[in-house]
This record gives structure tokens, C-alpha cells and sequence, in this order.
């Protein structure tokens, strides 16, 4: 899949501004695809979309094919008539520059909660009424994921939380006759959930065909693996590497030893018995790539080299030092996507080490790959993240959820790292190394280029999105409805048009 020359932002919705502690689907997310129409933008990257589980982050969800909830925007409701304004006036003044999760749990369920007892109301209007409609269309059409999903999120509020694997035995191992008994006894629950992914979807599907419309893709992502702690696994333990006994992963995924860590990263996910996926052709795969498609126009592969070989380790290990590369059916796998649903528009995520096997499997389906302005600038000049290594079939970052801003980056420097960047870009602007750096990319021949949101304001480190390894206080970063002002917007525009990364105005096919 070849892209043509353009350009976007990355912004996940949890980051917009909103008056009940984290970004939704919104004002502020029409506000948002305005200013990509207006700057010549072509693509909004975001994170996984998903339910998020342990410590917020979007790489570790309940879920692979759900969305998540606390992303629903409270005032459309009230368009749908299920919630009014005056269900609104004991909402706190939430922070806007970080989202306290808690806080918005605490805040967001119960109106939640609202909003679906008045779904279910005997004395509906006809506004209900046709959603009412609606919803059981889109029960039966998602049923073979949304059913298990719903049963699961009503099990874990019931089990306070707990991962599955400690559930009793007769529900963590599924048996049928417990599964049919409680199918009835938390019928409600269940339909709460499923509610809850009618309206998400409704919401997202809504703001997708207004970016579309305006010429705008979105771009998302697929975290490789699955959290353990996910219907996935609940549902699917024969495809994940499990000991039947506790329903622990008997190999866990993760990175060995490398430039960034000393013992590796354990992640802890399961791996997947990739036999047993190949023996059910990767039906599983093909049908979590197909929900996606609903959801996105491009996918992002996170650790893709994961799908050539990936790194095993045993459980009981603590860190990843001790583990073994087991090969991934990677080619067999594409061929059956591309089978099932033709010649997908991909993005692999080859950051890091990668071995020719990886590069030639990314290149074998023509891929493009990622290049990230702050890994180039600490070797010679042959580092194949410098602009000058590039080839057309990459997307070019300064930085990615994962990094430090670009000024927190900069100013993390030695001054004679600060040169290094300072003398490969021959001279400084005004307008600040954020700047100087949008502009490399821009000008690279990379066919895509994409910013993090926070490089347009040139905030620092206090604002970046993630930092691996830490275990809490990701995610959480907000920006205000100013600060998107029409001086970052001319200045985004005219880098876009003088690199030619302008938006084709006769783009709007719908695909």
C-alpha cells in the first residue's frame, strides 16, 4: 500500500479539552478535525481505542475490539435525549491539564448509569424509541465479540475488579452451564455494556465520517499483543499460551536486554500459540484487523517485528533476561489478511533492533515503516533514522506517544549533543527547536509526516504522554481550547504546503 505525500497529527481523544476530566467525542473533537481541514493535514493518528485496564494506558485493555467508554461525550447525550443539562450541575472543576481518572470514573458512571435507565424507560420518546432500534441492530451484527465483551465487564464489576484468572474456577474456565446461568442473572449488566458500546460507537462512527468527509484519515493503532487481563483471553485461551490449571500465561511477552534497559522489558502478556491460530486461519487475527477497519482508515502494527519472531519468556521469570526468539507465522498471516480482506492499508512499527527477516517481511507486504527524529542524532551519519537515510515508504516522526517531547528532548542535551542536531540542521530558526524539527521532517522524503500535538505547542517534558517503564501518571495529558491558536495553525499550514504535503482536494473517496 503506497501513500502519497502528506502529513497529520498524533492526538489521542483523551487529551482534548472537555468540562468532565478527560477528552471525549465532542465539540472539542469537531473543533480538532476543523483545524486539520484548515492546516492542510491529511491524518489524525491516534492510540487504541479500547477499554483501558491497568494504570489507563491504551496498550493494556479489556478488550482488543471494544471501545472504550469514558470517551463518550455526556452533552450529545442530551441530543439523544437521554440525559438533560440539569443532570450536570454537580460536576467539579476538573484540572485541564491532566486527566484524574478516578475522578472521572467517579463522575462519568453514574450519568452513565442515567442515561441508560432512561434508555430503557416505558414511557420513551420517539428519539429513544428509534435508538432503542438501532442498539438491538447493532447488538446483533457485533454479537460475536460484543456478547462475550459484555458478559466479561459485568463479571468484573461483580468479581470487584479482579483479573479473571481468580475468578472460581466454573467462570474463569467458562463452563456452559454457569456461563447460560449467568447470562440470565446479570442480563441487566450485560445490557448495560452493550449499551454502552451502541452509543460509543455511535459517537466515534459520527466524528470518523466528518473527518472523512473533509478529507481527513484516521490512523490507529493494534497493540501486538493483548493484556492477559482481557476478554480476549477469557474467551480465546486456546489461541494465548496458558496453563490450563491457573489460566497464567506459561509464556510471556516482552524485549530482551538492549540500548534502553538492562534486564529487557517483561510486558507479561501471554503470547499466541500461533499453531493453533494457523490451524483456525488466523480467524481470530483476520476478525480483530476487520473491527478495526470499522473503527479506522490506516493501522498502525505496534512491535511488529513480534509477527516475524518474538521474544519468550518462561513464567516465573521476574525480568526478561532469560527467554528464547520462537518464530511467528508473520507471511501466512498477511497472506490469509490480504485473502480475507485484500490489500490492507498497514503501518509497521520497526522501531528498535530489527533483523533482515523482520525488514523483509515489512518490505515483502511493501509497508511503510517508522523513522523518529530523536534516535538520529547520537551515532555517525550513517544512523538510518537521519532524514538523509530515507527512502519514500516511511513515516516520519519527531517523536511518538512513547518519547519525550521534542523541547523536553532538546533540553535533556548535553550542550554537545545540542550541536549535533543543531549543526545537521545548518542553522536555527526563531521559532524553536520543536519548529526546526517539524520542519526536517516535513521536508524529508518520507511520504508521511506526523507531529505529536504537544511538538505544534513546544511544551516540554511535564507533557509528554508516556514514558515507558514508569507504572502510573501516563496518559494523562490535556491541552486547553486556546492553545490551538491561529498562529500554530498558519505556521503548520505553510510548512505543509511548501514541502508539498498538502491535502489532494480530490481525495474524498470513501473506501
Amino acid at each position: 500500500m503506497s501513500f502519497s505525500r502528506c502529513s497529520g497529527i498524533l492526538l489521542h481523544p483523551s487529551s482534548f479539552p472537555s468540562r468532565f476530566g478527560i477528552g471525549d467525542l465532542g465539540k472539542a473533537a469537531y473543533d480538532f478535525v476543523d483545524f486539520l481541514e484548515n492546516t492542510q493535514q491529511t491524518l489524525w493518528q491516534i492510540l487504541p481505542l479500547g477499554p483501558t485496564g491497568y494504570g489507563n494506558s491504551p496498550y493494556s485493555c479489556f478488550s482488543a475490539m471494544a471501545g472504550n467508554h469514558f470517551l463518550i461525550n455526556l452533552e450529545k447525550l442530551t441530543e439523544y435525549e437521554l440525559l438533560a443539562e440539569s443532570d450536570f450541575t454537580n460536576i467539579p472543576n476538573f484540572s485541564y491539564q491532566q486527566v484524574d481518572f478516578d475522578l472521572v470514573k467517579q463522575v462519568k458512571m453514574p450519568l452513565l448509569e442515567k442515561s441508560f435507565q432512561r434508555m430503557q424507560a416505558t414511557d420513551a420518546s420517539d428519539t429513544i424509541k428509534q435508538l432503542r432500534s438501532d442498539w438491538q441492530q447493532f447488538c446483533a451484527t457485533r454479537s460475536y465479540w460484543l456478547d462475550d465483551y459484555a458478559l466479561y465487564m459485568a463479571l468484573k464489576a461483580q468479581h470487584n475488579y479482579q483479573s479473571w484468572h481468580e475468578w472460581e474456577p466454573n467462570i474463569a474456565r467458562r463452563q456452559p452451564a454457569m456461563m447460560a446461568e449467568l447470562q440470565k442473572t446479570l442480563r441487566s449488566e450485560i445490557a448495560f455494556h452493550q449499551y454502552l458500546q451502541f452509543i460509543f460507537y455511535r459517537q466515534w462512527s459520527d466524528l470518523k465520517n466528518y473527518a472523512n468527509d473533509r478529507g481527513i484519515k484516521i490512523l490507529g493503532d493494534i497493540p501486538i499483543y493483548v493484556a492477559h487481563d482481557s476478554v480476549d483471553v477469557w474467551a480465546n485461551p486456546e489461541i494465548f499460551h496458558l496453563d490450563a490449571e491457573t489460566g497464567k500465561p506459561t509464556l510471556m511477552a516482552g524485549v530482551p536486554p538492549d540500548y534502553f534497559s538492562e534486564t529487557g522489558q517483561l510486558w507479561g502478556n501471554p503470547v499466541y500459540n500461533w499453531e493453533r491460530l494457523e490451524r483456525e486461519n488466523f480467524d481470530w487475527w483476520v476478525k480483530r484487523i476487520q473491527v478495526m477497519l470499522e473503527y479506522v482508515d490506516i493501522i498502525r502494527i505496534d512491535h511488529f517485528r513480534g509477527l516475524e519472531s518474538f521474544w519468550a519468556v518462561q513464567q516465573g521469570e521476574t525480568t526478561a533476561v532469560v527467554g528464547e526468539w520462537l518464530q511467528a507465522p508473520g507471511e501466512k498471516l498477511f497472506n490469509k489478511i490480504q485473502e480475507r480482506l485484500g490489500n490492507l492499508p498497514l503501518i509497521a512499527e520497526d522501531l528498535g533492533v530489527m533483523t533482515e527477516e523482520v525488514e523483509a517481511l515489512r518490505d515483502q507486504f511493501a509497508l511503510p515503516g517508522m523513522k523518529i527524529l530523536q534516535f538520529a542524532f547520537d551515532s555517525d551519519a550513517g544512523n538510518p533514522y537521519l532524514p538523509h537515510k530515507y527512502t519514500s515508504n516511511f513515516v516520519a516522526y519527531t517523536g511518538t506517544h512513547d518519547n519525550d517531547t521534542t523541547v523536553g528532548w532538546f533540553n535533556k542535551r548535553s550542550q554537545k549533543e545540542q550541536q549535533k542536531v543543531t549543526r545537521y540542521l545548518g542553522c536555527t530558526s526563531g521559532d524553536g527547536i520543536h519548529w526546526d524539527l517539524i520542519r526536517l521532517a516535513m521536508s524529508s522524503v518520507a511520504d508521511i509526516a506526523i507531529f505529536p500535538l504537544q511538538d505544534l505547542f513546544g511544551l516540554d517534558t511535564n507533557s509528554r504522554m508516556n514514558e515507558p517503564g514508569k507504572p502510573d501518571g501516563n496518559w494523562g495529558w490535556r491541552f486547553s481550547a486556546e492553545m490551538l491558536t491561529e498562529q500554530i495553525g498558519d505556521r503548520l499550514k505553510t510548512l505543509t504546503n511548501i514541502y508539498g504535503r498538502e491535502r489532494d482536494s480530490h481525495s474524498h473517496n470513501h473506501n
